[in-house]
């Protein structure tokens, strides 16, 4: 009978349609409109009229302000001449469209600068001052242990914090001043605190955009947060500490109640442990001390969401309260406030970031209606946790978290009970007919087991669908196979929140319980890095497909939408729709990947590392090289500038690095990429290999395996790599590699790469004698384009060298400074000049007719 019931109910629903859809909506979910609405006005505002870097379109704030206006008299009118107007539809419309206007200026008011902003006091250079303000966050130091060679550089490890402005030193005295303000120190300041009045003599400037595709602009992020401004602080001494200024109590609190709970959870262990990062992600929030290669795995394999507090590890706990609070038996309202009181206990303890706010909205909405006697709405409740936050922040909604956060949750209340009914209907509902008198427990262990796992399958696939498009724009892939991992792991993620909040709970109580949950927490945190780890090592879970545009999201987040939501009454046609539709996207997915890892022409890409080299030649084929990957002024260049880079375009494969010589402005980014690729090659000198074969460093380990050992002796050889295109090394000689009298410099490797007619000749740090060398043993050597020698330095190039080379394009990878102090050429008209300081990246393509653009 429950079978009949159900397929009646799901007939009725597809013969009502999208009308009886809508007007569920609009009568037990008006808050979707309004939130609908609040979305609209911010998008129309910041594309529109107010980047973050200018005026936030305050003049049109009496436009926004006349919508209600004309709203209401719309409103007036249609009840005028249409008495029998359904009531519900006309105020969620109302609502939509007075939000819109409120979601404008809340976002026009967000960017508005005061007229004191100390952003108007930094102008386009850098600017020396002494400034006074207060601290608001807790000094970080940052000890960049994920990049290997941060142990070379012989500096101690940064601070960071935030400042709130509050008065800055002018010719005429102390001058008020407002706005935060980002500053770093060149050491740690272990002293320091928030809620420090400090005064500080620093440099002052904007944040540089992001100048390399795939990167990720922090000028950007921060603008967003109303933070314009960087302080650079040379050390502890340039700062002095006027008064500590009483924190709020809430403040207070927050901190003693956090600290407490990492202690409670690091008690008895080694907070250096693999497993005690994974552990404070996942029961506290903080990610930055999970190991580099478990947050790898996790986000290889689709899991990253449960490192991140979300509303699952809320609702865990909420869960685990609810039912010990039902077994003591204590009645609902009583089971409510307690609740509360944890969620307000959790909301202390955790980061405030937007998944753990909405599903703390959420939560407190769900025990406040217990406490009403009203019944809460699911999505009427999501829709108030946006509006919220948004409210609060609005540029949280062009934050990835955030787009995610909520997607998936869309994605869970939309699709779950649809995927869920499918399921069951192809396996004739045999997990659902559990007869009360069955006497096979074998039977229904199975049936019960089967129906768990459909449902947390239903709602893993649910939330993937809703955060797909959302993975594939931001970071470049999707992850199909995520729902089937979560089925996995997620009794062993539940298992070790159930124990590790039973562990902070009862630690000041009975410690001795407590150590033998924290072995047991450490044993089920041990194997659950193992189990993900093992996945992520099959190579199967993620599909890296670069970068794809908007409208591409936006249709596939209108094929869901129509698949699930649009009912037509013959279901042939939808039917056709949706699968030619999907077919087609899936196509173009496939097209795309293919024309990125197959290709006709030739594509050299110089990537701006400041003072260094990091320059990808995409060859015709599949065939990927990579010629050096180094900074000498840009930290952790492999991680933050060319992995990014390559999961932009699409390629999670090098075919050869190319290592000029050892300088560390050319290797100081290897390491890391060959952490995150699967790179076939090295080409290096002995002095490289044994330095890395002596590291004792796991991601030395990596290296290790990932490269395959070739010497400079193989360099006078073209490489052997499958493609039309060729490269051939034309320096060193083995004589010159012997030649101890000279410089790194002078033994870098020149390399030639000749497609379709065209040449390219990448000089890497030769100075005169090498330039002059190279001309004379190659006599007839013309290029089209060539990468200017040494970093375009004027002071090391030999004259006429680039002029007999007679090139058409020169390119150029140095620093800003470089620029600004006059040390590179200056070029002819009669060349065109790319240089990476002026114009951030530089591509040059080649395609098969030896045209170059």
């Amino acid at each position: 009978m429950d079978e009949i019931q159900r397929k009646l109910a799901l007939i009725d629903k597809e013969l009502a349609g999208g009308r009886e859809l809508h007007k569920q909506l609009t009568s037990t979910s008006p808050l979707l409109f309004a939130a609908t609405g609040l979305i609209i006005g911010i998008l129309i505002q910041n594309t529109f009229f107010g980047p973050p870097s200018v005026d936030g379109g305050s003049g049109l704030v009496w436009l926004w302000l006349m919508l209600p206006v004309f709203c209401a008299a719309g409103a007036f009118i249609f009840f005028l001449f249409r008495r029998d107007a359904p009531e519900p539809e006309i105020t969620a419309y109302m609502a939509l469209v007075c939000f819109l206007g409120l979601g404008a200026i809340r976002l026009s008011s967000f960017y508005q600068p005061e007229a004191n902003d100390v952003r108007n006091f930094v102008a386009d250079e850098q600017k020396l001052a002494t400034i006074r303000g207060l601290i608001v966050t807790e000094p970080y130091i940052n000890e960049n242990r994920q990049w290997r060679f941060a142990r070379f550089r012989y500096m101690d490890p940064a601070s960071s914090f935030y400042l709130e402005a509050d008065e800055v030193k002018t010719v005429d005295g102390w001058a008020k001043v407002s706005g935060r303000i980002r500053v770093q120190v060149n050491e740690p300041v272990l002293d320091l605190k928030a809620g420090d009045y400090v005064e500080m003599y620093c440099l002052l400037n904007k944040f540089n955009k992001a100048t390399n595709p795939g990167q990720f602009d922090i000028s950007r992020y921060l603008a967003r947060n109303n933070v314009f401004i960087a302080a650079s602080v040379k050390s502890r001494d340039g700062i002095k500490l006027l008064e500590n200024r009483h924190r709020g109590i809430f403040t207070k609190i927050k901190r003693k109640v956090s600290k407490t709970a990492a202690e409670a959870l690091l008690a008895g262990a080694l907070p250096e442990d693999p497993d005690q990062g994974l552990l404070q992600a996942l029961l506290l929030g903080y990610r930055r001390n999970i190991d580099d290669d478990t947050y790898k795995a996790f986000g290889k394999t689709g899991l990253l969401h449960f490192i991140s507090l979300s509303g699952m590890h809320l609702g865990i706990l909420v869960g685990i309260v609810w039912w010990l609070c039902k077994t003591t038996g204590l009645m609902k309202r009583a089971r409510s406030i307690i609740c509360i009181i944890t969620i307000g206990v959790f909301l202390l303890i955790v980061p405030p970031r937007a998944p753990t706010l909405r599903a703390a909205i959420i939560g407190l909405v769900f025990c406040v209606s217990f406490l009403v006697r009203r019944h809460s709405n699911s999505l009427n409740t999501l829709s108030l946790a946006a509006i919220i936050l948004l409210l609060i922040q609005p540029t949280q909604l062009f934050d990835a978290g955030w787009q995610l956060s909520f997607a998936t949750v869309v994605g869970i209340l939309a699709f779950t009970e649809k995927i869920e009914n499918f399921l069951h209907e192809r396996t004739n509902y045999w997990f659902l007919n559990i007869e009360l008198g069955e006497t096979n427990i074998l039977r229904r262990l199975t049936k019960r087991a089967g129906k768990a796992v459909t449902s947390l399958f239903s709602v893993g696939f649910a939330a993937w669908l809703g955060g797909a498009g959302i993975l594939l724009y931001h970071f470049y892939t999707i992850t199909p196979l995520s729902s089937v991992w979560t089925v996995l792991v997620f009794p062993l993620v539940a298992s070790i929140l159930a124990f590790g909040y039973l562990k902070i709970t009862i630690f000041f109580l009975l410690p001795t319980a407590a150590s033998a949950l924290g072995v047991v927490v450490t044993w089920l945190a041990d194997l659950l890095i193992w189990i993900v780890e093992c996945i992520a090592n099959l190579g199967i879970s993620q599909i890296l497909i670069g970068h794809v545009p908007l409208t591409l999201v936006i249709l596939y987040y209108c094929i869901i939408s129509f698949a699930v939501f649009v009912h037509l009454r013959r279901p042939l046609p939808k039917k056709i729709i949706c699968d030619v539709t999907i077919l087609l996207l899936i196509v173009f997915l496939g097209v795309t990947k293919w024309q990125r890892t197959h290709r006709g022409g030739l594509v050299l890409t110089c990537l701006d590392v400041g003072h260094g080299q990091a320059i990808l030649a995409q060859l015709p084929g599949k065939f990927n090289v990579l010629f050096d990957a180094g900074s000498l002024d840009r930290s952790d260049v492999g991680r933050r500038i060319v992995t990014p880079f390559l999961n932009y375009i699409g390629t999670g494969r090098i075919d050869a690095i190319i290592i000029s010589h050892n300088d560390i402005d050319h290797i100081n980014g290897i390491p890391e990429i060959a952490g995150h690729c699967k790179v076939k090659s090295v080409y290096a000198n002995d002095a490289f290999f044994m330095a890395v074969e002596a590291d004792p460093c796991e991601t030395a380990g990596t290296l290790k395996r990932s490269l395959s050992k070739q010497g400079l002796e193989h360099l006078g050889e073209d490489l052997n790599l499958g493609s039309k295109a060729k490269i051939r090394i034309l320096w060193p000689s083995e004589q010159i590699c012997r030649d101890e009298k000279l410089s790194d410099n002078e033994k870098s490797v020149v390399s030639l790469i000749e497609f379709s007619g065209s040449t390219i000749l990448l000089c890497s740090d030769i100075e005169k004698f090498g330039q002059r060398e190279l001309l004379r043993l190659n006599p007839n050597l013309k290029a089209d384009i060539v990468v200017v020698p040494h970093h375009g330095s004027a002071k090391t190039l030999a004259p006429d060298f680039l002029k007999k080379l007679d090139a058409k394009i020169l390119m150029c990878s140095c620093s800003r400074n470089d620029q600004k102090s006059n040390r590179i050429i200056k070029p002819t008209s009669k060349v065109k000049w790319l240089c990476t300081a002026e114009h951030g990246a530089v591509a040059v393509c080649i395609e098969k007719d030896g045209m170059i653009r």
